[in-house]
């Protein structure tokens, strides 16, 4: 068996050589999201820790984004206002604090920021608002 490897591997030798570069990069990747320090969510899972652990939800996303649709019960604050050491944020620094925005790129970035200043129940919704809206769960529309 390993002379057939030894012979696949010298004869697709860019094919062997892209496979070791995706494996190491996915490695990598795995890795480094397991050490970020915050946790992504689904949908349903957000669901069950606002439900089940009182999270709560911060909503980065600008306000006319958050006016058109926001998860129910969530806070808006701009991303360019966000400040873990905000005095609103420090009483909630050992609850769940879950970060959501349209898309999850900006709530990724608060959400390392959050776990830098310290905080230890940090979560994220992967997909942002679209992915709640494609998982068919409500939004509230308006300010909050």
């Amino acid at each position: 068996m390993p002379e057939h490897i030894t012979t696949f591997i010298q004869e697709n030798l860019l094919l062997s050589m892209a496979f070791i570069g995706i494996t190491a990069a996915l490695i990598a990747n795995e890795l480094l999201r397991f050490n970020r320090g915050y946790k992504a969510l689904t949908p349903a899972l957000l669901t069950q820790l606002i439900n089940r652990e009182n999270a709560l939800v911060v909503d980065v996303s600008p306000m006319n984004d958050f006016e058109k649709g926001h998860i129910v019960g969530s806070r808006n604050v701009v991303m360019s206002q966000f400040d873990p050491e905000n005095k609103q944020l420090a009483k909630v620094r050992e609850l769940p604090v879950a970060l959501v925005c349209r898309s999850g790129m900006n709530s990724a970035q608060a959400a390392k920021r959050l776990v830098k200043a310290g905080f230890s129940n940090v979560y994220w919704l992967d997909g942002g608002i679209g992915a709640w809206q494609s998982a068919d769960l409500p939004l509230a529309r308006g300010r909050s």
